[in-house]
């Protein structure tokens, strides 16, 4: 029994993270597909899915690409537990929507503004690997 509730707790552990990295993707699509952008960057973008901000084929908790890179420097899944989003899911939408606003700023690779490339209808960053 014990050896039960040890491994449940790991579990538990484990999944909070990956839960938060769901609702930054969650949000991020929210934004895209509630916005005024074309079918075909919405559909896109759903294509995308995870690799908006992760690389293709690799572990997502290890393999970000250059816009993963920009939205971690401004939002951490471990500031994300499950019970906070639970609890607060519009201060958390606001703060994940805030850290998506300041990656945004940032550059790509490519020197252009990950926003920027987002208003023309392109995945943010230059490795998304579609």
């Amino acid at each position: 029994m014990k050896r039960m509730a040890l491994v449940m707790g790991i579990l538990a552990c484990m999944a909070t993270p990956s839960f938060a990295i769901s609702e930054f993707g969650k949000q991020f699509k929210a934004q895209v597909l509630e916005s005024e952008a074309s079918d075909d960057y919405k559909k896109t973008v759903k294509k995308a899915s995870c690799n908006v901000c992760h690389v293709k084929g690799e572990k997502k908790d290890e393999a970000r690409n250059e816009y993963g890179v920009a939205v971690n420097k401004f939002l951490k899944g471990k500031d994300f537990p499950k019970d906070y989003i639970k609890a607060n899911p519009e201060e958390a939408k606001a703060k994940i929507l805030e850290g998506f606003k300041k990656a945004n700023e940032l550059k790509s690779k490519d020197g252009q503004v990950f926003g920027d490339k987002i208003k023309k209808e392109e995945l943010p960053a230059t490795d998304a690997g579609l």
